[in-house]
């Protein structure tokens, strides 16, 4: 079965936010828990969450993904600026042990001029100061273009934080379409390649989720712009192969498009019939 779903608005509540998730045809989604450009988050509401829970549980879903806001920076050269990207953190994850086994995804964070190796560290000894040995989130390091002075663009770099990191069992990667072509990945002619690279590397029992989306740049552009399925530079062929690899199967895989509910209900309706016509 192929696990897939959107990332979806929470405005009207979690429950709301599985709701939709149902009715555009998905088995996960991918939320906010805070506001995704700034670092407010509403308050808790056990209720909210509680009937999340039994819906997920219900309906057979798959894990979902709660993905930080894009404006921590763990590595920043301001104090205050790490000091915020840890308390969001550890806020989200006490906040995800009512949702237990899913994943919390964040975009590693940026140089800023900084040596490589000083980043790596000062984003891994945020996350073993913020992940519990009993916690049941995973923590998810996004794959990333590498635009600017962003740390992930290559697997090594992915790979420098998770050595460092205590609790192994509570961390994986995430893997994003569009960053990881626009990052001179090429998962349209060397799927097998990049896969057999990234297991490496990295190893592919880490790998916990996919960001499924097409790209408007060249391959190694180094740019992050997103396009729906089939209308980037990628092409539709190739994102079907991707869900149809038999070293994904399983993934939960998160539509991160430049559409709306109905625009998502159709690219999942795509992708299932391509997957149920290859697998």
């Amino acid at each position: 079965m192929l696990n897939i779903g959107a990332h979806l608005s929470v405005s009207k509540g979690l429950e709301q936010a599985g709701k939709d998730a149902l009715q555009i045809g998905a088995n996960t989604f991918q939320i906010f828990l805070r506001n995704p450009r700034g670092a407010r988050a509403k308050p808790a509401d056990g209720a909210d969450t509680d009937a999340l829970r039994r819906l997920t549980a219900e309906n057979g879903f798959a894990p979902i993904v709660v993905h930080a806001p894009y404006t921590m920076n763990a590595c920043s050269t301001q104090d205050h600026v790490r000091r915020l990207a840890e308390s969001m953190i550890a806020d989200d994850l006490e906040r995800m042990e009512d949702l237990p086994g899913n994943y919390y995804n964040f975009h590693p964070g940026s140089r800023m001029g900084q040596e490589m190796g000083a980043c790596t560290a000062m984003i891994a000894d945020m996350l073993n100061r913020v992940i519990a040995p009993e916690q049941k989130t995973i923590v998810l390091l996004e794959t990333m273009s590498g635009k600017g002075s962003e740390i992930g663009a290559s697997f090594g770099d992915l790979y420098a934080i998770m050595t460092q990191v205590r609790q192994q069992d509570k961390i994986g990667i995430c893997f994003d379409l569009c960053h990881l072509w626009d990052g001179g990945h090429d998962m349209v002619k060397d799927l097998d390649g990049v896969l057999d690279s990234f297991d490496r590397t990295i190893g592919l029992q880490y790998l916990r989720a996919v960001h499924v989306n097409d790209s408007l740049n060249a391959l190694g552009s180094r740019k992050d712009r997103h396009a729906e399925i089939g209308r980037g530079v990628m092409g539709l062929d190739a994102v079907v192969r991707i869900i149809c690899h038999p070293k994904l199967r399983g993934l939960p895989f998160i539509l991160e498009t430049p559409t709306d509910l109905n625009g998502h209900a159709a690219e999942i309706a795509m992708l299932k019939d391509a997957y149920g016509k290859n697998t």
